[in-house]
């Protein structure tokens, strides 16, 4: 499957159009919005896997880093295709890792910022 596009202009709209097709496709994601941004878009965590051990990712916390998100989104879309194909990931087993693990990311702190990067595309 291939949701998440690397060869575009990354910002809060396609982030959201990301999350929403990501979510639909692949169920077990729990997708949570966490608060807003100062020009009220939604701020997102979400959560891969069941397990004690916690990791937190965070992206885009300057406007600038906007790739950034669009690698922890590519991420988010290879660790559920690997879980869902049963399938390896890096090395890892992605079942064993869901089990074992909650990995959650925040794939863009300042929407706001990312999108004035773009020409005020905000």
């Amino acid at each position: 499957m291939n949701i998440v596009p690397t060869n575009v202009l990354y910002n809060s709209y396609i982030l959201k159009q990301n999350i929403t097709s990501l979510n639909y496709t692949y169920p077990f994601l729990n997708v949570q919005i966490v608060g807003n941004s100062v020009l009220g878009k939604p701020i997102y965590v979400i959560k891969l896997g069941r397990g004690p051990n916690k990791v937190f990712y965070s992206a885009s916390i300057h406007a600038n880093e906007w790739i950034t998100s669009v690698l922890l989104m590519k991420f988010i879309e290879n660790y559920c295709d690997a879980y869902v194909s049963d399938e390896s990931l890096y090395g890892y087993s992605i079942k064993k890792l869901f089990n074992n693990a909650s990995i959650f990311i925040m794939p863009m702190v300042n929407p706001d910022g990312v999108g004035l990067t773009f020409i005020g595309i905000v």
